[in-house]
This record gives C-alpha cells, structure tokens and sequence, in this order.
C-alpha cells in the first residue's frame, strides 16, 4: 500500500435480508481510499449506506464481498479475537450517541479501552488525563456522565477513542446531538487532533457544516460513493 494511505477498502458489497425476505442492496461495489493525516468526510441522506460502510471500515460489521486493507493488514482475514484487538489498538470510534459508562468518571471511562489493552491502571490514569488535558476536560476528571453537559460527554468519547493513540478514528454522526455551539467546538478539537496528533479520520455525517471539516469529501447515494 502506498505510504500516504493508512486504508484501501475495494468493491464492497453488503445487502440485509428483510423480515418479508426482500433482499436490501445497501453497499454496492463501494471502493474507497483513506489517506493518512487526512480528514476525509462522507456526507448522504439518511439511509444511504454510510453508517454501515463506516462499520465495515472499522471491523466492526462484515462485508458480503471485497476487502478493507488497513495498512498491509487484510482486517476482515483476520478471526474475531484477533479482529478485536486490532480495533482496540488502531482504530478509535466516535458515535452520535457517546456511549458512555454512566457508573465510571469520565478519567475512568477513557482508562478502560487502556486497561483492556493490558496498560497498568497508574500509566492508564496518565494517560487518560493527559487526554483529558488535551480535550479542555481536565476540570471535569471525575465527573460522571450524568454530571456533564452533551458536548463534554462528547470529547470524553473522542478521548476515550484516542486511548490507545489509534492511528484511524472512525466518527459516525458526531454532532448528531449537539447544538451549534458544542458542534464548532468538536469541530476545531479534530482539526486540531489532525494537526498536532497527526491524526486521520473518516467522518461519516449529514451534517452540512463538517463539509468545512473536508480534506477529501465523498457522497454516497443508492449504495454508491462518489468523490466529490
């Protein structure tokens, strides 16, 4: 793989069968190169398949047909124990819905991913508030999730996702719950996560706004893609 491409995903293919056994063509033939340090956003109405190539990306779904090379690593070869460690070590996920563990701090949910990767708890503490520095959250280390606004739960995600110094963070509708405010505030820490962490994402959105976001921009319509 070329060295300015972190994922090469090739001729995906994913259909569901409905509950009255109508085949639902949702992927078709979806190719799509990921540069590394890149921001790249996929914008399409609701229903457009982008949730679910995302998820394909991420290891996190499986496709009926092609391939999602990640680096030099074919992800969807691999079994589902080994697929699992993979994510947690090179992948970071953000959701429209934080997902949260609503009886941990938020110091305590970004060490989790840390501690299951086998980080002792004290390195894992240091980390996790180094992120939460990074993050503007350091004043709210041992808040729970109930005790923070929605856009503060929200960085604790995207902290949480950067645990393990991923080198891809995957991010499905991140300003789906967010006003204006807390919106341009997610917006500018991953612009600044790409800049000075040398990040990549791939943001998945119907949100206009993210388009600002954009180092490569992509559609989908009808279970396609197109560059735009």
């Amino acid at each position: 793989m070329s060295n300015s491409l972190i994922l090469k995903a090739k001729d995906i293919d994913k259909a569901y069968q409905t509950v009255k056994n109508i085949r639902l063509e949702i992927l078709k033939s979806v190719s799509i190169d990921i540069e590394e340090n890149k921001i790249s956003v996929i914008i399409g109405s609701s229903g457009a398949g982008k949730s679910t190539l995302l998820h394909i990306l991420g290891g996190l779904d499986k496709p009926d047909s092609g391939e999602v090379i990640f680096n030099d690593t074919n992800i969807h070869h691999l079994s589902d124990d080994k697929l699992a460690r993979f994510r947690n070590i090179n992948i970071g996920f953000v959701f429209q819905f934080h997902h949260l563990l609503p009886e941990f701090t938020a110091l305590e949910n970004i060490m989790i991913p840390l501690m299951i990767n086998g980080i002792s708890e004290k390195k894992s503490q240091e980390r996790a508030n180094e992120l939460l520095i990074e993050t503007g959250l350091s004043e709210r280390a041992n808040h729970k999730p109930a005790e923070l606004s929605g856009g503060e739960q929200q960085r604790v995600a995207v902290a949480r996702a950067l645990a393990n110094d991923p080198q891809l963070i995957l991010a499905d509708e991140p300003t789906g719950n967010l006003d204006s405010v807390n919106s341009v505030i997610l917006q500018d820490l991953f612009k600044n996560l790409k800049n000075k962490l040398n990040k990549t994402f791939v943001i998945v959105t119907h949100n206009q706004e993210l388009i600002s976001l954009a180092d490569n921009l992509y559609e989908m319509k009808d279970g396609m893609i197109h560059k735009k």
